[in-house]
């Protein structure tokens, strides 16, 4: 798989979709399997609040690497009328289509970085990253490929 993945989001099956390419995302970038099912469950969520509130959207997953960590990114944006009330929208319980209310709240729980932009002119932007420490083996078999 590519370290870049694309998914648009315009039905439930393309969550489907989504969920299967960051759970393998992250397995490939070594993330427990524990950890791979919180991913693939934040990026159900973003894409839920596409799918719901706007109907069409993407979602990129990138792998990110660093000296001492892994990540996976994950962008959901849209173009979308945005949306007015951030804070109230990243408090557990505000449901702005009678949903639970848990979508935002929970993938940014589920994730260690987690960042939102949202405004009528250009639609909503998630961003969130997940990290995962680099062993001292993976640190060393760096090492010697950049002395190589």
């Amino acid at each position: 798989m590519s370290e870049k993945v694309r998914v648009s989001i315009e039905s439930d099956g393309d969550l489907i979709k989504a969920r299967a390419a960051a759970r393998e995302l992250a397995l490939q970038l070594g993330f427990s399997r524990t950890d791979a099912t919180l991913i693939a469950t934040a990026v159900s969520e973003v894409g839920r609040n596409i799918v719901v509130h706007v109907g069409k959207g993407e979602l990129t997953m990138r792998s990110l690497h660093e000296s001492s960590r892994y990540g996976l990114e994950v962008v959901a944006e849209d173009r979308g009328v945005g949306i007015r009330d951030i804070q109230a929208a990243l408090d557990e319980g505000y449901a702005g289509r009678g949903g639970l209310g848990l979508g935002l709240p929970g993938a940014r729980r589920l994730m260690d970085e987690f960042h939102l932009e949202s405004d009528a002119d250009r639609g909503t932007k998630v961003a969130m990253t997940k990290w995962r420490v680099r062993d001292e083996l993976e640190r060393l078999r760096a090492r010697r490929r950049l002395r190589s």
